[in-house]
C-alpha cells in the first residue's frame, strides 16, 4: 500500500528548488504520481519478487493524509469476514502519530519502521567537497584518484541507511503491565484503556491541536496524566472513549483533576528551568578555568598531521624567517590594548569588556510576560495571547468548546476516519485544564455531506505568496492583487511568538485563518480561466489497484 498526502510546512523559497511543490495538487506531485505508476507496473511485469503481489497506490489526487489512508484500508481488511488475525502490518514513515495510530488498530502484529535520523552525519567540505576534514583544516589539495580508473571522483560515499523497527506488541505488553488496574467498580478491559490513552496523549500535542500549557511532553507528562487516571477512573464508572467517541464527563473529572495541580506544575518548571541555566553557567565556568592560559601560534605550533597527505617542507627559510617574526609582532601589538602586567612584569591575560562578555550568564532570552510561575498566570495569559480578559468567561468557554470539539473530532478520525473536511480549531493557543469545567454538556456534532478541497483549491489554502509559481496566473494574482478579495490571507510580514522556546521554528506563528466559504468564493470567479489541463488537477482521484499479469 503506497499512500501520498499530508501538507507540508511553508519553507522559505530557495533558488533551485522550492520545496512547496512537494504540495498536492502541483505539478510536481502530478509527475511523481505518473512515475510511481509506471515503476509499479514495470516491476510487476518484469521482476519474479513481485509476481504475487498486489499494489495499491493512493497518490495526492485522493484526499487525506497517507498513513490514514492505510489505516481506512487495515479497518476495512478486518472487517471482512475472511480476514487473518494473524496479518502482520509492517507501516513505514517518520511522523510521530503512526504509533498512536498502530495502537488504534488493536492489531497484534504491527511493525513500524522509520529512519534512523543521525543529527552529526559527516559532510563533504564546502571549498573543495570532500571528506574527512572541515573548512577550518582544508588544504586545497586536489582530490584524490578514486577507483583504478578514477570512475568515482565525482561522487561521495555514501552509507549505508539505518532504521529502527517499532514492534507495536512489545509496547503492548508495557502497556498492560502500566495500565492494568486492580479493585474496578467495572470490569478491566484492556483494548479500551489502550483507547484512553491514546486519546489522552492528544492533550500533549498533536498535528491538529496545541497542546495544553501545563503539559508538557519532555516534562512527564503523559506518565503525569496516567498517573492521574489511575487514580480518578475508580470515580468515573467507566472508560473516557469507546469506539471512537468521547465521554465528556469522565474527560471533564480527568482535566479538572489536571488542574488542581496546574500551579506547582508552573512553579516547578520555572525551578528546574533555573537550576538548568545554573549547572550551565558552572559549567562554562569550569570550561573556562581549564582552558589554557597560553595557546602556540605561528610556524612552529603543533600541527596535525593526519589531514596531509606528505610532509610540508620550507622552501624558502628566509621568507618564513620574516613572515614568523612579522606574525609575532602583529600578536604583541594587537594584545595589548586587552593586557595588563602583573606584579612581576608579566602579562595577564582577559579584562574589561572581554572579561565581561565572558562572564555573562547566558545567551539574551526573550522576556516572558506571562510568568505562569507568579500569581495572575490565567489574567496574564488571556490578556497576552488572546487579548482577552480572563474574567471573560463567555470567551472562555468559547475556547474550551473548541478545544473540546477538537478532542472528539481527532478521536474519530484515528479511529473512524474524517468526521468533517471543513473543521478546524479557530485558535493558535489552548486553554487551561482548569478551564474544563462544565464541558459535559457540550456538543461535539460535526457537520454532515462536508466535501474536501480540491488539489488546486488547497494549494490556495496552504502556499504563501511566494510559491504562487505553481498556481495558474489568475489564480496567483488573487495572492498578491491589492484589490483580491482575500488579499489578507497572503501576509507578506507576520509575527512569530516564540511562546517560551528558543528558536524561530519552536514558536507559533500568528498566521490568519484561512476562510473556507471566503476562499471559494473567490476561486468560483477565477474557475473559467482554467486550461483543460489546469482543470484536470482540480480533479479528486482514488486509489489505484494494480495487480501483476500471472497474479493468483
Amino acid at each position: 500500500f503506497i499512500a501520498l498526502g499530508g501538507i507540508l510546512p511553508p519553507e522559505e523559497v530557495k533558488e533551485r528548488f522550492d520545496s512547496n511543490c512537494i504540495t498536492p495538487g502541483t505539478e510536481f506531485m502530478d509527475n511523481l504520481a505518473k512515475c510511481l505508476r509506471y515503476y509499479i507496473a514495470d516491476r510487476l511485469n518484469s521482476d519474479p519478487g513481485w509476481k504475487n503481489l498486489t499494489v495499491i497506490l493512493s497518490d495526492a489526487s485522493a484526499p487525506g493524509e497517507g498513513e490514514h489512508k492505510i489505516m481506512d484500508y487495515i479497518r476495512r481488511q478486518r472487517a471482512q469476514p475472511n480476514h487473518d488475525p494473524n496479518t502482520h502490518h509492517c507501516l513505514c514513515g517518520a511522523d510521530a502519530d503512526l504509533i498512536m495510530l498502530g495502537l488504534a488498530t488493536h492489531e497484534p502484529n504491527f511493525t513500524i519502521i522509520r529512519e534512523e535520523f543521525k543529527p552529526n552525519k559527516p559532510k563533504p567540505c564546502s571549498l573543495c567537497n570532500q571528506m574527512g576534514h572541515e573548512v577550518k583544516d582544508c588544504q586545497g589539495l586536489p582530490r584524490e584518484k578514486q577507483g583504478k580508473h578514477d570512475q568515482f571522483a565525482d561522487s561521495l560515499p555514501v552509507a549505508e541507511q539505518e532504521f529502527i523497527f517499532i514492534r507495536l506488541c512489545v509496547l503492548r505488553e508495557y502497556l498492560e503491565r502500566e495500565l492494568t488496574m486492580a479493585s474496578l467498580p467495572f470490569t478491566f478491559d484492556f483494548e479500551r484503556s489502550v483507547d484512553d490513552w491514546v486519546f489522552m496523549c492528544f492533550f500533549v500535542g498533536n498535528d491538529f491541536l496545541p497542546h495544553l500549557p501545563s503539559l508538557e511532553i519532555r516534562e512527564g507528562a503523559i506518565d503525569r496524566l496516567v498517573n492521574i487516571y489511575k487514580n480518578v477512573v475508580h470515580k468515573t464508572g467507566g472508560y473516557l472513549t469507546e469506539s471512537g467517541f468521547v465521554n465528556l464527563q469522565r474527560v471533564q473529572m480527568i482535566m479538572l483533576a489536571v488542574g488542581e495541580v496546574e500551579d506547582s506544575i508552573f512553579k516547578k518548571r520555572k525551578d528546574d528551568d533555573d537550576n538548568f541555566k545554573r549547572r550551565q553557567k558552572e559549567k562554562r565556568k569550569r570550561m573556562k578555568r581549564d582552558q589554557p592560559s597560553f595557546i602556540p601560534g605561528g610556524q612552529f605550533s603543533p600541527q596535525a598531521l593526519g589531514n596531509r597527505s606528505s610532509p610540508q617542507a620550507i622552501s624558502n627559510p628566509r621568507q618564513a624567517a620574516f613572515e614568523m617574526r612579522m606574525h609575532d609582532r602583529q600578536n604583541s601589538t594587537t594584545s595589548s590594548p586587552n593586557t595588563s602586567l602583573t606584579s612581576d612584569g608579566s602579562p595577564s591575560l582577559g579584562g574589561g569588556i572581554k572579561r565581561k562578555a565572558e562572564d555573562s550568564d547566558s545567551e539574551p532570552e526573550p522576556e516572558d510576560n506571562i510568568r505562569l510561575w507568579e500569581t495572575g498566570w490565567k489574567q496574564r495569559y488571556y490578556k497576552n495571547k488572546f487579548d482577552v480578559d480572563a474574567s471573560d468567561e463567555k470567551f472562555r468557554r468559547k475556547v474550551v468548546q473548541s478545544y473540546v470539539e477538537g478532542l472528539c473530532w481527532v478521536l474519530r478520525y484515528y479511529y473512524q476516519g474524517c468526521a468533517s473536511w471543513n473543521w478546524y480549531y479557530p485558535f493558535h493557543y489552548a486553554p487551561f485544564a482548569s478551564d474544563f469545567e462544565g464541558i459535559a454538556d457540550m456538543p461535539s456534532d460535526f457537520e454532515k455531506g462536508s466535501k474536501p478541497f480540491k488539489p488546486l483549491e488547497q494549494l490556495m489554502g496552504v502556499f504563501p505568496a511566494a510559491s504562487g509559481n505553481f498556481l495558474p496566473p489568475t489564480w496567483r494574482k488573487l495572492m498578491t492583487d491589492p484589490e483580491s478579495s482575500i488579499i489578507d490571507f497572503y501576509p507578506e510580514d507576520f509575527a512569530i511568538d516564540l511562546n517560551g522556546k528558543k528558536y524561530a521554528w519552536q514558536g507559533v506563528a500568528l498566521l490568519p485563518f484561512v476562510d473556507e466559504r471566503r476562499l471559494r468564493a473567490a476561486l468560483e470567479e477565477v474557475y473559467p480561466d482554467l486550461t483543460p489541463e489546469e482543470s484536470k488537477n482540480c480533479d479528486i482521484l482514488f486509489q489505484l489497484v494494480i495487480t501483476a499479469v500471472f497474479h493468483p
